[in-house]
């Protein structure tokens, strides 16, 4: 199966299936800014269902409510279930973009492979965000840095409690309109970097945006947020000293001037974001290379007065600041705790392709169309 689907396509896709589409008898109030992340949710959610039988099918739009599943369903015991997320911006003419939802729809179905579930047909499922979006569109905030989040799912609906891969599965996409990830906001956060922790080892699961992953992360998470962290720098599994990710973040660093990121491995999610932001500065001119990053490096390039940013990348975050590392018992400060130019350019560009005010050579916009 080809998992990628070009701007083209995805605007020109007509469905073999017709979309059932059951609107929501009453419309919730708007929520006001701050949203906050993942607070409020939208009227409608759309689903898939896949059965061995008749593979993926059954596109629906449905008001927005609670999902039932068997007690036994490989999801809830065996954590067979993938996500994946996206946001979709207003532009200055009114219309809503989402932003390179083909490279999430891949990365949805790489991260299906990899845990045993069928992959969806990327036109079918693109189609499918887009009549939700349409159809909720009014939910699509206007504040600068907010924006409408996209979270397709899919979780294994057979019950049984052999250990074996599922035959049924229920694929559900909900939106929710959202601001700054981090209770900071866009200023700098502390992270504690884990030698003890590891978030995904080589091998395993790490490239695949499944809850398992996340779920493991959240121990040594909370532990830090108790210390006065925000986020867990993550080393790799085997030597516990190379840089991998930051939080559900991937890192960057700019070590005299030149910017840097781990390089993409099993153990490492392949960020849209990350790939977004390479670009950016490959098509700068800017000195940006991808290999391995020691944490030992990071402090040393500190006492030589070399260390200029540090920021991570994500969908939630899209650029974050780093303002203060700590690892051992030492703790150094990152340009004085202040943002740094490199991240505060990437963070206004990013931004300013995905809300429409700047040029997008590379079609990373896809306009959700009127159905009416």
């Amino acid at each position: 199966m080809n998992n990628t689907i070009g701007k083209a396509e995805a605007d020109s896709f007509v469905p073999a299936a017709p979309i059932e589409i059951t609107r929501a008898a009453t419309l919730a109030p708007l929520p006001r800014p701050p949203y906050g992340f993942g607070n409020h949710f939208t009227d409608h959610i759309a689903t898939l269902r896949y059965t061995e039988a008749t593979g993926w099918g059954e596109p629906r739009i449905v008001p927005f409510g609670e999902l039932s599943l068997h007690p036994s369903a490989a999801g809830f015991q065996y954590s067979q279930s993938i996500f994946d997320a996206f946001k979709a911006h207003l532009q200055p003419d009114g219309s809503l973009a989402m932003f390179r939802p083909d490279m999430h729809i891949a990365r949805l179905n790489r991260s299906a492979a990899r845990m045993c579930i069928p992959q969806v047909e990327p036109r079918m499922l693109m189609e499918l965000i887009q009549r939700l979006c349409d159809l909720d569109r009014r939910w699509a905030p206007s504040d600068p840095g907010s924006a409408l989040y996209i979270r397709p799912t899919i979780v294994a609906t057979e019950g049984f409690v052999s250990l074996r891969p599922a035959r049924d599965y229920l694929l559900v996409v909900f939106l929710s309109p959202v601001g700054d990830y981090f209770a900071e906001g866009s200023a700098p956060v502390r992270i504690l970097a884990s030698d003890e922790f590891v978030r995904a080892a080589r091998g395993g699961v790490g490239s695949a945006k499944t809850g398992g992953n996340y779920a493991a992360a959240m121990y040594a998470t909370r532990a830090a947020v108790e210390q006065g962290y925000s986020q867990i720098l993550w080393l790799d599994g085997v030597e516990r000293r190379y840089l991998e990710e930051v939080g559900s973040m991937n890192i960057f660093v700019k070590i005299a001037g030149r910017v840097r990121t781990p390089p993409l491995s099993d153990s490492i999610l392949a960020g849209v974001t990350r790939d977004t932001i390479l670009s950016i500065l490959r098509d700068s001119g800017a000195a940006v290379s991808e290999e391995p990053i020691a944490i030992d490096e990071l402090f040393e390039a500190h006492d030589a007065g070399t260390l200029d940013e540090v920021f991570g990348t994500g969908t939630a975050a899209i650029v974050s600041p780093i303002g203060r590392i700590a690892y051992k018992g030492k703790e150094i400060q990152v340009r004085d705790g202040q943002r740094g130019p490199t991240t505060e350019w990437l963070y206004d560009k990013l931004l300013a392709v995905q809300k429409g005010r700047d040029n997008d050579p590379q079609g990373w916009r896809v306009t959700v169309p009127h159905f009416g």
